[in-house]
């Protein structure tokens, strides 16, 4: 206690408060290195996809195609702005948690009492502390008189922890939670009594601050599906460009006309380049975020959406996430043994004993409490007392005996309208309350053996005891009184109630959820049990700091509570889960949740009662703080990749009849089907099927039955591959059979080009309907409710039609006339190629789904 003598009641001298703030600089977290928007911008150019939207866009733009670059650079340039308006909102995670640490404070210097900017404050400045102040700094108690913090921020206990000073302040190492510590800490709130506190550590050297420098080493997790498209372009562009290459060398040497085979090669790199690909993961990724909105959760980070399908474990805080982090008074007991639940309790179900517990209860509180616990009571009095045993008559507050370290009990004395004694009714430890009352052995005994069983539900117990004396002799401590013992109060906070039934839906998901919580273990087991999550053992936050990696990592892989864990264990938790191939979301709303939010797979903060800090680092927040949310955004999150991968099936399919009509002319001397204009069109068909029909699909039956994807699944898979392949092979040897047919019964190329391109546009209808569905039903090809799907074939009828009878059209995609006879057989080549897809589907439908 050097330092406080030094400084003693007067405080530091200005003189010396401006020293160290220069020396150590301000009470707050250092600003990281702001990346400017011209450096975001050429990071995200960086990226394959949208180098390859650009690149196609310039490519029609070369083309002369202005429509479908003014498209492609659309879509580009819109990547950009949402990449960069994301990146910004991230870098205010440290803007916010400097704030939370930077409240005023109200310190002594020169011996005068001076309220400053919390990002003045230095080391060695003597904090005064009172109900409702929120800490400016760590620091150590000189003194305390019934001071009790709410240190939920840092360390997700639900209740405050009491504090006292020490005879002798060490500098060993120390950290939030517990009771009966002489340090309070920075961004923590005093909700009773008032202190004293010399400052220890300010900014990045306090505990939050420590919080907010992990948050600057750790990386996001990247993307995964966007790693994943981003390969399978890489491979489809090298693939297209070899093949194009090869197909102006065939057509230059076959033919001797190296214009036409320049064009022609162009046409087939066209055709073999899969824009779509980032056109549909940008389109989904912002439907998504959308879709996820009207469930009121917010997508802070869009790549989010599709991890959330395949989350395979839920870790979750208990504070304010399972439970609603507002303490209410769940169970009363007398000492005889009778009980009554909360739930169940009114005006007319409580008897007299009960009423006077309720009624000691609240006037064993401040009038106007700031405490959570002394809210409760009051609130539990008034729902549950009678207007002639309303406890708000005529009363005044005689005197208060604080709370201290050798009696943690408290006592009011009340003055009642027209009564010629005074009230005095304490609350406490049930403890500290039975010596107050004197109790014999037996009722000891009682007392304990109540106290056992309401702990083990999870409560937070208090002992209640009244007393009767006069005015003239009001004794000068609680034990002089004669106390009568009431009874026992089991407070809680309560579970959310949608929770239970949100466990349960998880767990049919196949998502394992796991409880980390800096409450006590008696409490986190309470709450897992009433949550319905596999409680077979608690393991506590000194368990994993034992533990080395690999026996922190058995530990995850069969523990599903974990209780008194700090920040940093909390992290190393999440990390070892992501280790053992763990696709991991983390739920949270404090600041000691950050690290985590932010190290997860998916960061899930509650938005209402959650912190900045919290809300910054996370990927997802719940407007509404439900839990269920969570579920129904699961929901959304795997029937968003279904559609993904409905989409991109559906485009590597319809490619191969298109490079496959682009390529067998130039193989076999044929006229050529199809010229830049005509892959133009069919983009103008692919494009809005894939970004609206698919999108907008319903989700599979068993959406919510079935196991998460693996960890390591490929968006396209070999079965999803195969898939695709016979689909587009079928199309395209139909369509080659039509093609070659009719020039060889005498029909002119431009006639049987006409031909071939209608069977070519019919089949990728059809094409369309054999992806809507990964079930084998036939049916579901038609009748599954989709408004987009009949909009979107009336206007490729509506376009269709005018290239075919329109001459301006007509002219410019090289059509001849058809017959009635002739698209009757166009329309039966899609009936016949709908017809035997579905007929296969049963044999890969279920590997499809996985």
């Amino acid at each position: 206690m050097s330092e406080v003598q030094r400084g003693g009641a007067a405080g530091l001298s200005e003189t010396e408060a401006r020293a160290r703030l220069a020396a150590d600089g301000p009470n707050e977290l250092p600003r990281p290195e702001r990346r400017s928007p011209l450096r975001i911008v050429v990071e995200v150019l960086r990226e394959p996809m949208l180098l390859l939207l650009l690149c196609g866009g310039l490519i029609y733009l070369v083309l002369g195609d202005l429509k479908e670059a003014v498209i492609l650079l659309a879509f580009g340039a819109m990547s950009i702005v949402i990449t960069v308006v994301q990146e910004t909102r991230t870098e205010r995670v440290l803007e916010a948690l400097r704030d939370l640490t930077s409240p005023r404070a109200l310190v002594v210097r020169d011996g005068a009492r001076r309220r400053i900017a919390g990002r003045e404050v230095v080391q060695g400045d003597l904090l005064v502390l009172g109900e409702g102040d929120r800490v400016p700094a760590d620091a150590a108690l000189v003194e305390a008189r019934d001071l009790q913090i709410d240190e939920s921020l840092l360390t997700g206990e639900s209740v405050p922890v009491r504090k006292k000073t020490a005879d002798k302040v060490t500098a060993a190492a120390h950290r939030p939670g517990g009771e009966d510590q002489p340090f309070v800490y920075s961004g923590s709130l005093v909700v009773r009594g008032e202190g004293l506190a010399l400052v220890e550590a300010t900014g990045p050297r306090s505990e939050i601050g420590k919080i907010g420098l992990s948050l600057r080493g750790l990386q996001a997790e990247p993307p995964r599906l966007q790693q994943q498209t981003a390969r399978l372009v890489r491979l489809c562009f090298l693939g297209g460009a070899v093949i194009s290459l090869a197909a102006i060398v065939l057509y230059g040497v076959s033919r001797g006309d190296w214009l036409q085979a320049l064009l022609a090669g162009v046409a087939i790199g066209m055709s073999m380049l899969p824009e779509e690909f980032g056109v549909v993961l940008t389109v989904f990724m912002a439907m998504g975020a959308w879709r996820i909105s009207q469930a009121r959760v917010l997508t802070r980070r869009a790549a989010a959406i599709e991890v959330l399908g395949s989350a395979t474990v839920l870790c979750t805080d208990k504070t304010g996430t399972l439970t609603q982090n507002q303490m209410s008074v769940a169970e009363l007991r007398l000492l005889d043994g009778a009980r009554l639940r909360a739930e169940a309790s009114g005006p007319d179900q409580v008897g007299r004993e009960f009423a006077e517990l309720a009624r000691c209860g609240a006037l064993a509180s401040s009038p106007e409490p700031f405490d959570p616990m002394e809210k409760a009571l009051h609130s539990f009095a008034r729902g549950v007392l009678r207007d002639g045993d309303a406890m708000d008559g005529e009363r005044t507050l005689v005197r208060t005996y604080g709370l201290r370290p050798e009696l943690l009990a408290m006592t009011q004395v009340w003055r009642t309208a027209g009564g010629a004694d005074l009230v005095a009714c304490a609350k406490g430890a049930p403890e500290a309350i039975a010596r107050l009352c004197r109790l014999n052995e037996a009722d000891r005994e009682a007392v304990q053996a109540a106290i056992g069983a309401m702990a083990k539900d999870g409560l937070r117990v208090l002992g209640m005891a009244i007393a009767v004396c006069d005015e003239a002799s009001l004794p000068a401590s609680q034990e002089a009184f004669v106390f009568r013992f009431v009874g026992l109060v089991g407070l809680a906070d309560p579970l959310r109630p949608h929770v239970p039934e949100a466990v349960r839906e998880c767990r049919s998901a196949g998502i394992r959820v796991i409880m980390i919580t800096g409450d006590y273990p008696a409490t986190a087991m309470a709450i897992a049990a009433q949550a319905g999550l596999d409680v077979d053992e608690v393991a506590t936050g000194e368990q994993v700091k034992l533990a080395d990696d690999r026996e922190l990592e058995a530990l995850v892989r069969k523990v599903n509570v974990f209780a008194r864990v700090l920040p940093e264990q909390k992290l190393r938790i999440v990390q070892a889960l992501k280790r053992s191939g763990e696709i991991v979301a983390m739920t949270g709303d404090g600041v000691n949740d950050a690290p985590s939010l932010k190290a997860a797979h998916i960061g899930i903060a509650m938005g209402g009662r959650g912190t900045d800090v919290a809300r910054e680092a996370s990927s997802i927040v719940l407007f509404d703080d439900d839990f269920s949310s969570i579920v129904a955004s699961i929901r959304l999150g795997r029937r968003i990749y279904d559609n993904l991968r409905k989409a991109m099936a559906f485009i590597f399919a319809v490619h191969v009849p298109i490079a496959g009509l682009a390529l067998l002319p130039l193989v076999f001397g044929l006229p050529l089907v199809l010229g830049p204009v005509h892959i133009a069109f069919l983009e103008l068909i692919i494009d809005p099927v894939c970004s609206l029909v698919f999108e907008a699909e319903r989700e599979e039956r068993d959406v919510m039955k079935r196991p998460p994807r693996c960890a390591d699944a490929e968006l396209f898979s070999w079965p999803l591959i195969a898939w695709s392949v016979l689909q587009g092979t079928m199309a395209f040897a139909l369509i080659a059979v039509i093609f070659v047919a009719a020039l060889r019964s005498g029909l002119p190329p431009e006639e049987a080009r006409t031909l071939a391109f209608i069977a070519l546009v019919v089949c990728v209808l059809a094409l369309v309907l054999v992806n809507r569905s990964f079930s084998a039903s036939f049916l579901s090809a038609f009748f599954r409710p989709n408004a987009a799907l009949l909009w979107i074939f009336l206007l490729i009828a509506l376009v269709l039609a005018t290239a075919l009878f329109w001459p301006p059209a007509s002219g410019l995609f090289r059509f001849g006339p058809l017959h009635l006879d002739d698209l009757m057989i166009t329309l039966g080549a899609g009936v016949l190629v709908l017809t035997a897809l579905e007929l296969l589907k049963p044999f890969w439908g279920r590997r499809l789904r996985f």
